[in-house]
């Protein structure tokens, strides 16, 4: 008889322990995901700008391609109007 109060102690204080162990994981895992999802975020906006830098690069360079094309023809049609009118 004397046992019974001494286990009935012994379960409910393993119990509370292992409730607040269970609640400071729970803590840290919310934690854990907040900075996970930051760094994923990050990870994301750093791609994205990747890209957009490089289709910028690309931009570029096919406008100037398109404006030197443009200026040759320009100067081979006015050769041609020059031949014609000599």
């Amino acid at each position: 008889m004397k046992n019974i109060p001494m286990m009935f102690a012994f379960v409910l204080g393993l119990g509370l322990t292992a409730g607040a162990y269970a609640q400071t994981t729970a803590g840290q895992d919310l934690k854990n995901a907040g900075h996970e999802t930051k760094e994923a975020t990050k990870d994301a906006a750093k791609g994205t700008g990747k890209g957009i830098e490089t289709g910028a690069k690309k931009t570029k360079r096919a406008t100037k391609r398109a404006a030197h094309a443009t200026a040759r023809g320009v100067e081979k049609g006015a050769d041609k109007v020059e031949d014609k009118t000599r």
